[in-house]
Protein backbone atom coordinates (compact mmCIF):
# COMPACT_ATOMS: atom_id res chain seq x y z
CA UNK A 1 0.00 0.00 0.00
CA UNK A 2 1.70 3.35 -1.02
CA UNK A 3 1.74 6.27 1.43
CA UNK A 4 3.74 8.89 0.90
CA UNK A 5 1.27 11.12 -0.68
CA UNK A 6 4.16 13.68 -1.46
CA UNK A 7 6.11 13.52 -5.29
CA UNK A 8 9.58 13.31 -5.37
CA UNK A 9 9.89 16.80 -7.01
CA UNK A 10 7.58 18.23 -3.73
CA UNK A 11 9.70 16.26 -1.60
CA UNK A 12 12.97 17.57 -2.72
CA UNK A 13 11.25 20.84 -2.75
CA UNK A 14 9.99 20.37 0.75
CA UNK A 15 13.37 19.33 2.08
CA UNK A 16 14.96 22.10 0.40
CA UNK A 17 12.62 24.37 2.06
CA UNK A 18 13.47 23.32 5.41
CA UNK A 19 17.23 23.77 4.82
CA UNK A 20 16.43 27.53 3.90
CA UNK A 21 14.55 28.00 7.01
CA UNK A 22 17.26 26.56 9.07
CA UNK A 23 19.75 28.96 7.04
CA UNK A 24 17.38 31.92 7.82
CA UNK A 25 17.47 31.00 11.62
CA UNK A 26 21.44 30.68 11.82
CA UNK A 27 21.58 34.29 9.96
CA UNK A 28 18.94 35.93 12.34
CA UNK A 29 20.77 34.14 15.32
CA UNK A 30 23.96 35.94 13.94
CA UNK A 31 22.30 39.13 13.60
CA UNK A 32 21.12 39.14 16.61
CA UNK A 33 24.43 38.34 18.56
CA UNK A 34 25.95 41.25 16.30
CA UNK A 35 23.12 43.63 17.78
CA UNK A 36 23.77 42.25 21.41
CA UNK A 37 27.77 43.42 20.31
CA UNK A 38 25.96 46.66 18.94
CA UNK A 39 24.19 47.06 22.76
CA UNK A 40 21.16 47.46 21.07
CA UNK A 41 19.01 45.33 23.52
CA UNK A 42 15.84 45.61 21.93
CA UNK A 43 17.00 44.63 18.07
CA UNK A 44 19.03 41.38 19.58
CA UNK A 45 15.32 40.48 21.13
CA UNK A 46 13.62 40.71 18.11
CA UNK A 47 16.11 39.08 15.63
CA UNK A 48 16.05 36.34 18.63
CA UNK A 49 12.53 35.76 18.54
CA UNK A 50 12.51 35.80 14.64
CA UNK A 51 15.48 33.43 14.80
CA UNK A 52 13.13 31.42 16.68
CA UNK A 53 10.19 32.05 14.07
CA UNK A 54 12.52 30.33 11.18
CA UNK A 55 12.72 27.12 13.62
CA UNK A 56 8.82 27.03 13.89
CA UNK A 57 8.58 27.15 10.21
CA UNK A 58 11.21 24.24 9.64
CA UNK A 59 9.40 22.28 12.65
CA UNK A 60 6.37 22.88 10.82
CA UNK A 61 7.32 21.85 7.14
CA UNK A 62 9.22 18.64 8.96
CA UNK A 63 5.79 17.55 10.36
CA UNK A 64 3.86 17.59 6.75
CA UNK A 65 6.56 16.21 4.89
CA UNK A 66 6.28 13.38 7.82
CA UNK A 67 2.92 13.59 7.89
CA UNK A 68 2.27 13.14 4.13
CA UNK A 69 4.13 9.78 4.80
CA UNK A 70 7.34 11.32 3.26
CA UNK A 71 11.14 11.70 4.06
CA UNK A 72 12.80 14.66 5.41
CA UNK A 73 16.33 14.72 4.82
CA UNK A 74 18.29 17.52 6.67
CA UNK A 75 21.21 18.73 5.45
CA UNK A 76 24.05 20.91 6.67
CA UNK A 77 24.42 24.67 6.65
CA UNK A 78 27.24 26.71 6.48
CA UNK A 79 28.13 29.91 8.69
CA UNK A 80 25.87 32.64 8.12
CA UNK A 81 28.10 35.01 6.48
CA UNK A 82 30.01 38.64 7.46
CA UNK A 83 28.12 41.21 9.96
CA UNK A 84 26.53 44.00 9.03
CA UNK A 85 28.50 46.94 9.23
CA UNK A 86 25.34 48.84 10.82
CA UNK A 87 22.25 48.38 11.97
CA UNK A 88 20.66 49.63 8.46
CA UNK A 89 23.05 46.60 6.66
CA UNK A 90 21.70 44.53 9.57
CA UNK A 91 18.19 45.06 8.44
CA UNK A 92 19.00 44.85 4.23
CA UNK A 93 20.26 41.79 5.25
CA UNK A 94 16.98 40.18 7.23
CA UNK A 95 14.90 41.80 3.96
CA UNK A 96 17.10 40.08 1.36
CA UNK A 97 17.38 36.86 3.52
CA UNK A 98 12.93 37.02 3.51
CA UNK A 99 12.73 37.88 -0.38
CA UNK A 100 15.06 34.90 -0.91
CA UNK A 101 12.48 32.79 1.06
CA UNK A 102 9.59 33.96 0.00
CA UNK A 103 10.87 33.17 -3.71
CA UNK A 104 11.60 29.68 -2.87
CA UNK A 105 8.10 29.20 -1.22
CA UNK A 106 6.25 30.69 -3.95
CA UNK A 107 8.48 27.87 -6.37
CA UNK A 108 6.91 25.22 -3.84
CA UNK A 109 3.34 26.26 -4.42
CA UNK A 110 3.56 26.74 -7.99
CA UNK A 111 4.95 23.10 -8.48
CA UNK A 112 1.72 21.88 -5.86
CA UNK A 113 -0.50 23.79 -8.18
CA UNK A 114 1.38 22.50 -11.53
CA UNK A 115 0.95 18.61 -9.87
CA UNK A 116 -2.22 19.34 -8.52
CA UNK A 117 -1.47 18.71 -4.88
CA UNK A 118 -4.09 20.61 -3.52
CA UNK A 119 -3.23 19.57 0.06
CA UNK A 120 0.03 20.58 -0.35
CA UNK A 121 -0.85 23.62 -2.06
CA UNK A 122 -3.16 23.96 0.78
CA UNK A 123 -0.80 23.68 3.22
CA UNK A 124 1.30 26.32 1.85
CA UNK A 125 -1.30 28.89 2.30
CA UNK A 126 0.06 29.67 5.93
CA UNK A 127 3.53 30.30 4.86
CA UNK A 128 2.58 32.88 2.19
CA UNK A 129 0.42 34.72 4.10
CA UNK A 130 3.15 34.90 6.75
CA UNK A 131 6.13 36.09 3.80
CA UNK A 132 3.95 38.65 2.83
CA UNK A 133 3.64 39.97 6.77
CA UNK A 134 7.48 39.48 7.00
CA UNK A 135 8.66 41.30 4.06
CA UNK A 136 5.94 44.02 5.45
CA UNK A 137 7.74 44.47 8.53
CA UNK A 138 11.03 44.05 7.29
CA UNK A 139 10.67 47.01 5.22
CA UNK A 140 8.51 49.04 7.59
CA UNK A 141 11.86 48.65 9.84
CA UNK A 142 14.27 49.62 6.89
CA UNK A 143 11.72 52.74 6.37
CA UNK A 144 11.94 53.80 10.10
CA UNK A 145 15.57 53.28 9.65
CA UNK A 146 16.06 55.62 6.73
CA UNK A 147 13.86 58.01 8.60
CA UNK A 148 15.84 58.02 11.49
CA UNK A 149 19.31 59.08 9.47
CA UNK A 150 20.52 55.48 7.63
CA UNK A 151 23.70 54.20 8.03
CA UNK A 152 24.52 58.07 9.67
CA UNK A 153 21.70 57.58 12.19
CA UNK A 154 22.72 59.20 15.42
CA UNK A 155 23.04 58.04 18.62
CA UNK A 156 20.21 59.19 19.66
CA UNK A 157 18.15 58.13 16.88
CA UNK A 158 19.38 54.68 16.79
CA UNK A 159 18.58 54.41 20.63
CA UNK A 160 14.99 55.70 19.65
CA UNK A 161 14.53 52.58 16.83
CA UNK A 162 16.29 49.95 19.56
CA UNK A 163 13.67 51.05 22.01
CA UNK A 164 10.55 50.85 19.68
CA UNK A 165 11.20 47.61 19.60
CA UNK A 166 9.28 46.95 22.78
CA UNK A 167 5.93 48.05 21.10
CA UNK A 168 6.89 46.26 17.87
CA UNK A 169 4.42 43.11 17.73
CA UNK A 170 5.63 40.10 17.64
CA UNK A 171 4.57 36.72 19.16
CA UNK A 172 6.56 33.36 18.90
CA UNK A 173 4.93 29.91 19.35
CA UNK A 174 5.35 27.00 19.67
CA UNK A 175 4.93 24.47 16.28
CA UNK A 176 2.23 22.37 17.93
CA UNK A 177 0.33 25.72 18.29
CA UNK A 178 0.78 26.53 14.92
CA UNK A 179 0.32 23.53 12.93
CA UNK A 180 -2.69 24.05 10.69
CA UNK A 181 -2.98 20.34 10.34
CA UNK A 182 -3.58 19.59 14.08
Amino acid sequence: MKTNRLSTALTQALNKQITLEAVSAQIYLMLACWADEAKMAGVKDFLMKHSHEERIHMAKIIEYVQERGSTVKIEAIGAPGKEPKNVLECFEMVYAQEVKNTDAIYNIVTLAFEEKDWATWNFLQWLVTEQREEEKLALELLDRLKLAGGAKASDIALFEFDKSFKTTSQTVSIADETNPLQ
